[in-house]
């Protein structure tokens, strides 16, 4: 049996352990499209070689030698066919997200000095385009989807030669694990992006703890469905965990049709990041508003006993009946939904309310949180399926081979063989980030149980008042958002004398309210400004309040007309709330909670 050091050994671990007719499979002209284990080894062993006629060059495996390659793509075959491809010619992949602005493509492009580009659509081909004379380093431009005047990847893989081929191979065999297998550029929710260098063993040594934690058995006949952004580590390195546990992959179309896919697919299992876990609760509950008489009496009792749900604790013979009760009659329904076949669903990349973890449970669609930055390749911690291996709210005990330890202030530190090598050209910021052999992460954190890590805020996101108490707005905005008529929210107060709040209103249930209420709902303009809505939500801000200190309760608020994106540039690709952008755009509405705002 192989013994996997580099990532692209899944190939060959899976031809040898259970090979497939599904390792990777899309939607391709309405219909669902597999790509067998050969199939996808034999095309990245051809776009290896194709990539070597057009002179990358992987013969010298210093970092700084070494060429880069750029993708830019939705989630698709093509996207882990070129990241393996990319990895077997000795260059260094740097995915991008399709939602990132020129001007940071252009930073990162001539950071990385990236020498060609693969893009899947004539969108994202354009905006390269627009900024391409900038960056004297590319020298072509690839599209996966067939575009009128565009170069086809297909037209590096016909350059493989057999003498290519042979040249792969021998490469191949000259990478070592720890040699760079990607830089990944995060772009945070302030300053310039930096570059994560990670190397072979960083992002495999994670593959198998966190599959042996988990556990994630060798499963062939299970499926998974992908929608996260693949330039993101999470949704890469657990895409290596399906691969070296022979999980087929099926990629959703778009975060607009994974409702449909799922129903499609059927999968056992998905990862996802706790915004788009909020949005299909704010979905579930909308509909259950809509119910009438007993069928909506009947769906409100489910929920309420949802949210009494206790893994580690038994709520006994009655509670334990109306739980199956509300299993068979109300949360059926939700697990259909999700196709019917899920066997765990796991969280990560931001901090996941513990009311839907709880809720989810309950009605047996089992929901994992995990945690870890890109720079531990990333994971760090993650609740396990074994009894007594979960405890809501927790990101979980860490996985075995990685210490943790919280300094004085609570930040969470980690050592182990997945930390990063570092930040690309920037030994300063290493230096800052690693200190004695110790990864500082930037979150703070507490251990419950002497097991169980819990993630209480961002270092960087604390606050102190006026009054010198200190303030972790994350916990205070996960609750507010637990209101179906909170969509988004920011807490604000630093150097102030009371916490104060931007709200965005969930506008679909807001406007639910008002035609119920006989408010006028025009606009989203006029509606934030309207005397009752406000009084609606004074009350609903009061109500969460009771679950926090006198110093941390919001005083203040501001509704605003729309919903904060990624495109409008207040939220990162990963759905984490950009602050200082935030602040900086609402300066004004801000200025005026501290001056006249909405009081409590």
């Amino acid at each position: 049996m192989i013994q996997p050091l580099r990532l692209f050994d899944c190939l060959n671990y899976q031809l040898e352990k259970f090979p497939k007719k599904d390792m990777l499979v899309a939607k391709e002209n309405g219909q669902w499209r597999p790509y067998s284990t050969e199939e996808v080894k034999q095309t990245s062993l051809k776009l290896a070689a194709g990539l070597l006629t057009l002179g990358v060059s992987g013969n010298d495996m210093t970092t700084e030698n070494r060429d880069k390659i750029a993708i830019i793509s939705n989630n698709r075959p093509e996207w882990l066919i070129t990241d393996m491809a990319v990895q077997q010619s000795g260059a260094i992949l740097v995915p991008i997200y399709p939602t990132t602005n020129p001007l940071e493509i252009e930073f990162i492009f001539n950071d990385a000095a990236v020498k060609y580009v693969f893009v899947s659509s004539e969108e994202l081909l354009q905006k390269l385009q627009g900024i391409r004379a900038k960056i004297p380093t590319v020298k072509d431009i690839f599209t996966f989807n067939p575009i009128d005047g565009a170069k086809h990847w297909s037209e590096v893989l016909d350059k493989s030669t057999d003498a290519g081929l042979a040249e792969i191979e021998a490469i191949k065999g000259k990478i070592q694990k720890d040699d760079l297998a990607t830089i990944i550029y995060t772009s945070g929710t302030t300053g310039t992006p930096k570059g994560v260098m990670l190397s072979h063993n960083n992002i495999v040594q994670n593959v198998f703890l966190s599959k042996e934690c988990f556990p994630f058995d060798d499963q062939p006949q299970y499926k998974a469905l992908s929608f996260l952004p693949l330039n993101h580590i999470f949704e890469k390195m657990v895409s290596y965990i399906y691969m070296f546990s022979g999980i087929g992959i099926y990629y959703a179309e778009s975060l607009e049709t994974i409702g449909a896919n799922l129903q499609e697919v059927k999968p056992d299992v998905f990862t996802t990041v706790p915004r788009l876990l909020e949005k299909v609760y704010e979905r579930i509950m909308g509909k259950g508003a809509e119910l009438k008489g007993i069928k909506r009496q009947l769906f409100f009792w489910a929920v309420e006993i949802g949210k009494k749900y206790d893994n580690l604790i038994d709520g006994g013979f009655l509670y334990n009946l109306k739980l199956s009760i509300a299993n068979k009659l109300i949360f059926s329904k939700w697990r259909e939904a999700l196709g019917g076949n899920i066997k765990y669903i796991i969280t990560g990349g931001a901090a996941c309310q513990e009311r839907l973890i709880r809720i989810f449970n309950a009605a047996q669609i089992p929901l994992y949180e995990g945690y870890g930055p890109t720079e531990n390749s990333p994971v760090i911690a993650v609740n396990r399926r074994e009894p007594g291996g979960m405890k809501f709210g927790t990101v979980g005990p860490p996985i075995k081979g990685v210490e943790v330890k919280l300094m004085d202030d609570g930040e969470i530190c980690v050592k182990g063989p997945s930390m990063m090598v570092g930040y690309y050209k920037r030994p300063d910021l290493t230096a800052e980030a690693i200190i004695d052999g110790w990864l500082h992460t930037g979150d703070i954190g507490v251990f419950e149980d002497d097991k169980f890590l819990r993630i209480t805020d961002r270092k960087k996101e604390l606050f102190k008042t006026s009054g010198g108490k200190y303030v972790a707005p994350s916990a205070i905005e996960n609750k507010l958002k637990e209101s179906r008529f909170i969509e988004q929210v920011i807490v604000l107060g630093a150097g102030q004398k009371f916490v104060g709040a931007l709200i965005v209103p969930s506008f679909a249930n807001l406007k639910d309210w008002c035609a119920k209420n006989g408010v006028s709902f025009q606009s989203n303009e006029t509606v934030v400004k309207d005397p009752a809505v406000i009084a609606h939500y004074k009350e609903i801000v009061e109500q969460l309040n009771h679950n926090f200190n006198h110093v941390e309760q919001v005083k203040r608020f501001e509704l605003l007309p729309r919903e904060w994106s990624v495109e409008s540039g207040e939220v990162t690709p990963k759905l984490s709330l950009k602050r200082k952008v935030i602040m900086e755009k609402y300066k004004d509405a801000i200025e005026r909670i501290y001056a006249n705002g909405t009081i409590i």
